[in-house]
């Protein structure tokens, strides 16, 4: 079958349908979850940081390797296949009780997202381009808030029909295999082979100028690690924060259906904001509203103003994913491809690095005070700190 057999609209629709099992569910159905995991295994909060570091582990991992232009195939095939490991590894979450094989199994399941993202974006951008709709690339990016969403509300209407934490998981890996199914139908093949590549290829002469090679990059590079370790501490435990907190208990079954719904259009809404004040004071205006967010998260006792940190970071976490990466791009475009995919990568490990390192330090704080307050306020202060390095 033919890819112009496909209408843009219903590519970027199977995009959406790709993100939401591979990101929305895949990666982060782990965080409604896991106060059920933690009452019914008496998982510790050190654990469960380590378990969550694992995935994104995975995840770094997993985007390095889709970066290569080394695999074979092509790019539906991996997406295709990434998607069927990540409903394996949610279901074989399910089957264990072991540690050890938890954190095998999320590391798995970050490998699977990240192919899943780097090949479903390079295929379906590719065609959306060369349809003249590259607009549409917002209802492709709109899968991971729509993911989040499709979660939260399976998780407690599970949940409230009295499924334990092995039932959320098995449900959620069939319903990545649901939509596996129809983004297979709506992402058809390629008439031919076509080689995997997730960016330009550079000729074997050319010496891309450095990452490192300006204090501008430089900033850009720790702002943008600071952002993986500022987010990923309130996206992995909010939904124990709020079960841990009597005051609060109310918001568990809505937090993380409220960060879902405020991500699914904001990709759209910071393209716009930057394309008024400039990227990087986008960038650095999403740091400092997501702050925000994760403090009123951490300090706040009344559901509402609870409610309102986590839409604040829902609204913004991705949206300072693609600004940073735009800017990136923006900041070594006139020194060839080679440059961009290595400024790409390496903005990419020093994300992951940052949020490698979130959930772990929030179990060991937990540990230490027996709350996540001090973790997530660190991470809000990270946040400020990167606002302040983009726009100096």
């Amino acid at each position: 079958m033919s890819p112009i057999s496909r209408s843009p609209a219903a590519l970027a629709f199977g995009g959406l349908l790709a993100l939401a099992a591979a990101m929305g569910i895949g990666r982060f159905v782990y965080t409604p979850i896991l106060p059920f995991m933690t009452d019914g295994l008496q998982l510790p909060p050190d654990d469960a940081g380590l378990i969550a570091s694992a995935n994104f582990l995975g995840y770094l991992a997993g985007a390095l390797a889709g970066a290569s232009r080394s695999l074979p195939g092509n790019p539906r095939l991996w997406f295709l296949g990434g998607l069927l490991a990540s409903a394996l590894t949610s279901a074989a979450m399910a089957l264990t009780t072991s540690l050890s094989l938890f954190l095998l199994i999320r590391f798995a399941s970050g490998v699977a997202s990240a192919f899943a993202l780097v090949f479903s974006t390079s295929l379906i951008l590719e065609r959306l381009t060369a349809a003249g709709r590259g607009g549409l690339s917002a209802l492709h990016f709109a899968g991971v808030g729509c993911g989040i969403s499709f979660s939260a509300v399976l998780v407690a209407l599970l949940a409230h029909l009295g499924a334990d934490w092995r039932g959320l998981w098995l449900a959620s890996g069939a319903a990545t295999l649901c939509f596996l199914l129809v983004a297979a139908f709506l992402v058809p093949s390629e008439p031919s082979p076509q080689p995997v590549t997730t960016s330009a290829h550079s000729s074997p002469d050319e010496a891309p100028t450095s990452p490192f090679g300006s204090a501008s990059r430089i900033r850009l590079i720790l702002a943008y690690g600071l952002f993986g370790f500022g987010y990923v501490i309130t996206a992995t435990f909010v939904n124990t924060i709020a079960r841990a907190n009597p005051a609060l208990q109310s918001t568990e079954a809505f937090v993380w259906l409220t960060v879902g719904l405020c991500a699914a259009p904001s990709i759209y809404v910071w393209n716009r904001i930057a394309a008024r004040m400039g990227t990087r004071k986008g960038f650095a205006l999403a740091c400092v509203l997501e702050a925000a967010g994760v403090a009123l998260t951490a300090v706040s006792t009344a559901p509402a103003l609870f409610l309102f940190g986590a839409a604040l970071l829902g609204a913004t976490f991705m949206g300072i994913t693609a600004l940073g990466l735009m800017e990136a791009r923006r900041e070594v475009s006139r020194d060839g491809p080679a440059a961009i995919r290595q400024m790409l990568a390496v903005l990419t490990a020093s994300f992951g690095v940052g949020q490698m390192a979130g959930p772990w330090v929030a179990g060991q704080m937990h540990h230490l005070t027996g709350s996540f307050t001090a973790s997530s306020l660190a991470a809000a202060a990270a946040l400020v700190v990167a606002a302040a390095l983009v726009v100096r």
